[in-house]
């Protein structure tokens, strides 16, 4: 479904629910704790935020900085002592 598509029903079932006070209630409360959920999530970025990570990592890769492994084992140990 698009951005618009999603929109369109979004809009649709608000007026459903605005004709009625207690949904309404309802709805609003839900959205709230929505909100509050994506702004307590610290792994959500924006837009900027994640390609200024991606510059930094490649800054870090072409500098020297990243990490190599030559097989999986060698991998897997790395990962499991972080």
């Amino acid at each position: 479904m698009t951005t618009m598509q999603l929109n369109a029903e979004l809009l649709r079932n608000m007026s459903i629910i605005a004709e009625d006070e207690n949904l309404l209630k309802r709805a609003t409360k839900y959205l709230r704790k929505l909100v509050a959920e994506k702004k307590a999530d610290p792994t959500l970025l924006t837009k900027e935020e994640f390609f200024a990570r991606v510059d930094k990592a490649e800054k870090d890769i072409a500098e020297g900085k990243g990490v190599t492994f030559t097989n999986k084992d060698d991998m897997n140990a790395w990962l499991n002592s972080l």
